[in-house]
């Protein structure tokens, strides 16, 4: 049953003017994920030491990937803004994984733990992730060999692994619920006992799947891929520790950049690396086409805006689903519809972003339509309304909507802000800090 919203521990963000300055954000949540379990994977190399992993984003979400490798049997060490990471042969834990709203978490390890030599793992997790879909993952690990299995019989967590290592072979996956599940079988298939090919359909998310083959490259791992439809991985391979510095998240600084051009301003956002996949650096192409400046830097981004109308258009957002909410609010300063297209996928997130989206900006006055793949935003003709809006406990969600609260004079309460630790705990402080005025109540 979903939680009821009150005013009591709402917050509420106003732009006292144009927002101006400069802000540093998280590490990539999504880097973190994976160079945590490839180092916890890995046992050649790093001459005894293991992997050094550096400037991780150590989140609630991050920290269900770290306790689920240590319970794997890695070693893990934090020394100052960098982790080390001694990797081992993964074994069964001694207690039920619980990743907590990670549902990275779960669908990594889930594949991850099959490859201890014997035993059962059981993993779970909060409401929403017993919610979320596991099937396509169960499914495929079923065709290499591995037996995982939904304990409720309903595709969702709770899941049970039957460890014993994974076979391998040929398999295939639809791809359009999640790419989180092709990443987690090109990370575990490389320690599978015969060569795996992969058969995907309709992938989404191909950003993340890129990702984690570039990440697999640096931990000593090759795949070889045919587009996104079929990857060759062989048997036989090792992760190798390595050292690697996690980047910046465009993922967070989207809400940033978002937040300028609504309002208007100028802001840098440092330590931004555009030398590695993200598919959120988007958000940068888009604020253009909506008529914001953007300028790439050394290291970093400049947004710039002189806070007038935003122009709309149709904005396909099949790879990059966690613009959708950024894109959303930016529609409400669009002088023409903004169409949120290819987007069914959101629906699996930590909630359902597309009716969520839909219902909580409609309190507001906002014409907003919800279809099966995104959304239409039409230009708002009128005052926005300072309702409360409830982020359904998604940090996302709560972003968003602080943003459309900027447009409000008086501001609009917003229920959520304690989901700010799974992705960018310092959100409130750091838009705060660029001149916009934040009351909790």
């Amino acid at each position: 049953m979903a939680r009821s919203a009150s005013v009591h521990g709402a917050t509420r963000v106003t732009a006292a003017g144009p927002l101006r300055g400069s802000v540093s954000v998280p590490p990539s949540k999504s880097y973190t994920h994976r160079a945590v379990l490839m180092a916890s994977l890995a046992t050649v190399g790093g001459r005894g030491k293991g992997s050094v992993i550096r400037n991780p984003l150590l989140s609630r979400d991050t920290n269900a990937t770290v306790d689920a490798c240590a319970a794997m049997g890695a070693e893990m060490e934090r020394r100052g803004a960098a982790l080390t990471i001694r990797g081992t042969r993964p074994r069964v834990p001694d207690d039920v994984i619980n990743v907590e709203n990670s549902g990275t978490t779960l669908r990594f390890m889930t594949s991850a733990f099959s490859l201890a030599p014997d035993g059962y793992v059981v993993l779970t997790g909060d409401s929403s992730i017993r919610r979320r879909p596991m099937k396509p993952l169960l499914d495929t690990l079923g065709q290499l060999g591995v037996q995982a299995w939904s304990s409720r019989g309903n595709g969702c967590a709770p899941v049970v692994v039957k460890a014993g290592g994974m076979r391998g072979g040929k398999a295939s996956i639809r791809g359009d619920v999640s790419s989180q599940f092709i990443s987690s079988l090109l990370i575990s298939t490389p320690l599978a006992e015969i060569d795996t090919t992969l058969t995907v359909a309709d992938a989404v998310s191909r950003p993340y799947i890129e990702m984690t083959l570039r990440l697999a490259e640096r931990f000593g791992v090759r795949v070889r891929k045919s587009g996104y439809s079929e990857f060759e991985v062989s048997s036989g391979q090792e992760y190798r520790a390595a050292d690697f510095t996690v980047p910046a998240d465009f993922s967070s600084a989207s809400f940033i950049v978002a937040a300028v051009a609504m309002v208007g301003g100028r802001v840098r956002i440092d330590n931004l690396d555009a030398s590695l996949p993200q598919g959120d650096a988007r958000i940068a192409e888009i604020a253009r086409q909506m008529g914001a400046k953007v300028e790439k830097e050394k290291g970093a981004l400049v947004i710039a805006s002189d806070g007038d109308k935003l122009h709309g258009g149709t904005f396909d957002l099949g790879d990059t689903p966690d613009l959708l909410p950024v894109v959303a609010a930016l529609a409400l300063r669009c002088d023409s519809p903004v169409e949120i297209v290819g987007t069914a996928h959101a629906r699996f997130k930590e909630t359902d972003r597309i009716a969520i989206v839909a219902k909580e900006l409609s309190k507001l006055g906002v014409n907003v339509k919800e279809r099966d793949d995104g959304l239409k935003i039409l230009p708002q003709k009128g005052k926005l309304q300072a309702a409360l809006m409830d982020a359904h406990d998604d940090h996302r969600m709560f972003m968003a909507f602080s943003l459309a609260s900027m447009l409000i004079p008086e501001g609009a309460p917003v229920v959520g802000a304690e989901s700010l630790d799974v992705s960018y705990p310092t959100f409130l402080e750091d838009i705060k800090k660029l001149g916009a005025k934040v009351k909790s109540e």
